[in-house]
């Protein structure tokens, strides 16, 4: 079974996706959407789900340094219960802090432009969600 991970913001999702042994996280591509319809990405991953043989999903959980939970995370919350519910596969939220950070690292390190980033920072950071919830699934 593959895994799906998700970067969730407000006008992006990042996506990437499991080898069917768990092992490695690879970004697949960005979603296109408008948080205030939730329901405006669900044709692309439903998509995205039936193509790669999704059984479950991970979704990055944004919280504060202090490990709270803000307004970030409480849309992470109610887009997890969406999947959920609409897609019908399990989903877990997965603690996401300074994932978004590393990728723009990794980035900048490479000597990416900022227009090459921007295009790829979201599934990237999707492909870390998935890879720390990989590592330590093991």
């Amino acid at each position: 079974m593959k895994i799906v991970g998700l970067d969730v913001g407000s006008k992006t999702i990042g996506v990437a996706v499991s080898d069917l042994l768990g092992m490695t996280a690879q970004g697949l591509t960005t979603i296109k959407w408008d948080e205030q319809d939730i329901y405006s990405a669900d044709e692309q991953l439903k998509k995205i789900i039936e193509e790669h043989g999704i059984g479950k999903a991970v979704i990055g959980l944004p919280k504060h340094m202090n490990g709270t939970i803000g307004e970030r995370g409480e849309a992470s919350e109610a887009y997890a219960e969406h999947v959920k519910k609409v897609h019908n596969i399990p989903v877990i939220l997965w603690d996401e802090r300074l994932t978004t950070a590393a990728a723009e690292r990794v980035l900048l390190e490479a000597d990416m432009s900022r227009k090459k980033r921007k295009k790829v920072i979201d599934k990237m950071a999707a492909g870390m969600i998935l890879q720390t919830y990989l590592d330590q699934a093991k």
